[in-house]
């Protein structure tokens, strides 16, 4: 395949006006996963900081939903669909930067194919959507500012920094990597004062953090600090889970292409000049061999080393750019490129079809064919069903309270952080229920806040308790010792395609005697 050296803005014109489509519609069409309905409460609810992520991923929301006037999963997913339109121009700057036009053009085309990039930055409302588009933005103020040390680039790296580091925290792995740059190659930097002041801009960016955790105890420090850690025993399993969940997140071809040129670099290969080889190397390796580290006595999420993969496509693209250089002022498009995209856009469909049909079965442990456990496993269920469960637990509710078995104003209780957010989002929020968080923070997470919020939990009251049974709550073995009793009131049958997919355990939880002990006590 082979487009005109003059048509290289044309084409990457439609690569984004295509994929910023896809992505807009499949952000109408699939439900929220967990993570993406909690960060609705970051909009409902904003702070300063949050118990496990700073505020921008929630300020983003309530900027691109007009305040949640606009509420439905396409509006508070809308950031992500424009932020990764523009994350793939800004790949094309970095990678033009770093070489020429042809290798911006490349290193859009592989982003493109990432699933981190499409999916999880460019559909999903994550923090990792404000964490992409300001790292890219940093980093190219960076590249500009070794390239032509004009302070500006180096004022606004600062601050696209800091914003970075305010939409997560793995943003502050900017600043490792151009410290460590500075330390081995440009020393001179450090009589540089616009470098202090730049670092101090990216402090002042985070005072809002600093200040909440301030007043909470540094909770959120607290419970990232428990995630991750230097000892504990040694297990080569999660190792070897974090390298396939890398293969996947990052697409399995880009993967080996960047394999293939590190190898190459590490040959001596010069397809990329020192200063920008030096300064990706050292903004993106210590984020993968750190979690890397991490992994090999933890389980840890395989995204998080994401972001530092998305750079090194740019090695990939000037690689590949040296290899089919311009003929005839034809730029080719190499096939390790088209059968990445490919991956991508098949992923897609089989990842679409089988959240909407159920089409292959994944829930193949014994224990998900009984009633109460039917669907475990089946991790499309995350992103399928929600919307069907409040019209059915309407009816339930108005029968219960027209027979006096409840009343209207009785809230609902969940157990952990999801599905707290899920039933909220989809069924409580929209009926005028008061959802609640019924365990410590650890478990509830932002709830424990919410909870305050809401008015709290109140001794006498009677809650509903709803648990799905491919993720299911025994309420006696969590909820027993805190009410008179526990009553069954109905199951929702949730279908795909003609066949039950899941159920819905429907509880009255009769008259709060003792409420649970939380952090705030």
């Amino acid at each position: 395949m082979k487009i005109k050296q003059q048509n290289i803005n044309k084409s990457l014109l439609i690569l984004l006006s295509l994929s910023f489509f896809v992505r807009a519609v499949l952000a109408m069409i699939v439900e929220f996963g967990n993570d993406e309905v909690y960060y609705w409460t970051y909009a409902m609810y904003p702070d300063w900081s949050h118990f496990d992520h700073p505020p921008m991923v929630g300020w983003l929301i309530q900027l691109f939903s007009c305040n949640l006037l606009f509420d439905s999963e396409f509006f508070l997913r809308l950031s992500s669909v424009v932020f990764m339109t523009i994350n793939t121009y800004l790949v094309f700057l970095i990678g033009k930067q770093v070489k020429n036009e042809q290798t911006g053009f490349y290193a859009a085309l592989l982003y493109t194919a990432s699933i981190y990039a499409f999916v999880m930055t460019g559909i999903f409302i994550l923090p990792d959507t404000p964490l992409s588009i300001f790292t890219l933005l940093a980093v190219l103020q960076f590249v500009k500012y070794f390239q032509y040390e004009k302070n500006k680039h180096m004022l606004l790296a600062g601050l696209f920094t800091g914003l970075a580091m305010l939409s997560k925290y793995s943003g502050v792995f900017v600043w490792v990597g151009v410290g460590l740059y500075v330390i081995i190659y440009a020393r001179k930097e450090f009589k540089n004062p616009f470098l202090y002041l730049s670092a101090l801009i990216s402090v002042v960016c985070m005072l809002p953090v600093l200040i909440w955790n301030l007043n909470n105890d540094f909770i959120s420090f607290t419970f990232h600090g428990g995630r991750v850690g230097f000892f504990g025993d040694f297990h080569p399993e999660y190792f070897l889970t974090e390298i396939i969940g890398e293969l996947g997140y990052n697409n399995p071809v880009n993967y080996v292409l960047i394999i293939i040129s590190l190898v190459a670099l590490i040959k001596g290969k010069n397809f990329v000049a020192d200063m920008p080889k030096r300064l990706i190397l050292c903004l993106s390796l210590p984020l993968i061999l750190l979690f890397w580290f991490f992994s090999l006595t933890r389980e840890i999420l395989p995204h998080w080393t994401a972001p530092s993969f998305v750079l090194l496509l740019i090695f990939v693209a000037a690689q590949l750019a040296d290899k089919y250089e311009v003929k005839d002022e034809n730029v080719i498009i190499p096939k390790s490129i088209v059968v990445s995209l490919s991956v991508l856009i098949i992923t897609l469909i089989l990842g679409v079809t089988e959240i909407k049909t159920g089409f292959i079965p994944l829930n193949f442990s014994e224990r998900s064919k009984t009633v109460q456990r039917y669907g475990e496993g089946d991790f499309t269920l995350d992103m399928y069903g929600w919307r069907k469960i409040k019209p059915e637990f309407q009816e339930v509710r108005r029968d219960a309270i027209e027979n006096n078995l409840m009343k209207e104003s009785d809230g609902m209780i969940a157990l952990k952080w999801y599905p707290l957010a899920n039933f909220d989002y989809y069924v409580a929020y929209p009926l005028g229920i008061d959802m609640y968080g019924f365990r410590d923070p650890a478990e509830i997470h932002k709830y424990a806040w919410i909870n305050k919020e809401r008015g709290d939990l109140k001794l006498g009251e009677d809650y509903w308790f709803l648990t799905e049974s491919f993720d299911y709550y025994e309420p006696n073995k969590y909820l027993k010792p805190y009410f008179n009793e526990i009553i069954p009131i109905d199951t929702i049958n949730i279908e795909r395609c003609g066949k039950t997919a899941k159920y819905v355990f429907v509880y009255k939880l009769d008259n709060l005697k003792k409420i649970p002990q939380t952090w705030f006590e």
